[in-house]
């Protein structure tokens, strides 16, 4: 992505640059928004040059086309004149009541096995007892300080890198996948800076983000993670949840995770590992 995102304190007069960048990250010209939005071409590019403040239905209309996330319509609301759409009350809020509660039923039901809630930086917001406990039996997860970030836990060489298997494979898709379930598939300035400080980890693939062909034909339907424990592999892949139709900023940004056991091997290691864990409490 070239674009260059301008900056989120944009005045008035910079909605012009907002929107272009947003086009420019859809790659999407001025027809083609003008097509898919029934907005004239003219006053698209009457907006971007500055020449024109387009009315706030107008311009949620092109923000809902071009995809824009939530947090980012406001700020593209402010530039225009306009007060915030969409609360950005924190995920913990009143308002959030009925989604954490359903967030707390997935989570506890997901046991033995490791379920969290990230926001949209991988910081914990959430999780069930399984996950502490299944990390707890590599490192002494009291000793890390909070707010957690999961992926820092698994670069970390104090933390959980040195457990896990098949280091470059896992690195590079992690990596991948900060680009693939950043929310609205953009990249914004606290992404940036989380691949940044990843990648000042030692051992990080510099050119994870090009195609890895020493397995062109994958012999498993995931990239799975795994962490060696006493000789053997635990290997799990993850399912990532978000809400659906979500009209909130902290809604649309909550990400579940949950992570399964690749196969019946590593569920009964997994068991056992964490039934020895309680016995040694």
């Amino acid at each position: 992505m070239s674009a260059t995102r301008p900056d989120l304190n944009a005045s008035p007069g910079e909605l012009g640059d907002l929107l272009r960048y947003w086009r420019d990250v859809r790659g999407m010209s001025q027809l083609d928004l003008s097509l898919e939005a029934g907005v004239s071409q003219r006053q698209i590019s009457f907006i971007e040059s500055g020449r024109s403040v387009p009315g706030r239905d107008t311009l949620l209309t092109l923000a809902q086309t071009l995809d824009v996330p939530l947090r980012e319509r406001n700020f593209l609301l402010l530039a225009a004149g306009y007060a915030p759409v969409y609360s950005e009350a924190p995920w913990n809020a009143q308002e959030m009541h009925g989604v954490i509660r359903a967030l707390e039923r997935v989570v506890r039901q997901h046991e033995p096995f490791p379920a969290i809630v990230m926001d949209r930086h991988w910081n914990v917001l959430m999780n069930n007892d399984a996950a502490p406990r299944f990390f707890g039996c590599f490192i002494d997860m009291a000793a890390r300080q909070g707010p957690r970030n999961m992926l820092h836990l698994i670069f970390d060489p104090e933390g959980m890198r040195p457990f896990v298997a098949d280091w470059d494979t896992v690195a590079r898709s992690l990596l991948q996948r900060v680009y693939r379930e950043s929310v609205g598939h953009a990249v914004d300035a606290g992404t940036r800076r989380l691949l940044d400080e990843l990648l000042a980890y030692p051992d990080v693939p510099r050119d994870w983000n090009a195609h890895d062909g020493r397995s062109a034909t994958p012999t498993m339907p995931v990239i799975p993670i795994g962490f060696e424990s006493e000789g053997a592999v635990l290997r799990y892949f993850s399912m990532v949840t978000t809400v659906g139709a979500p009209q909130t900023v902290a809604t649309q940004e909550l990400r579940l995770e949950c992570m399964f056991p690749v196969d019946d091997e590593t569920e009964a290691r997994h068991r056992r590992l964490l039934a020895a864990r309680s016995k040694a409490k």
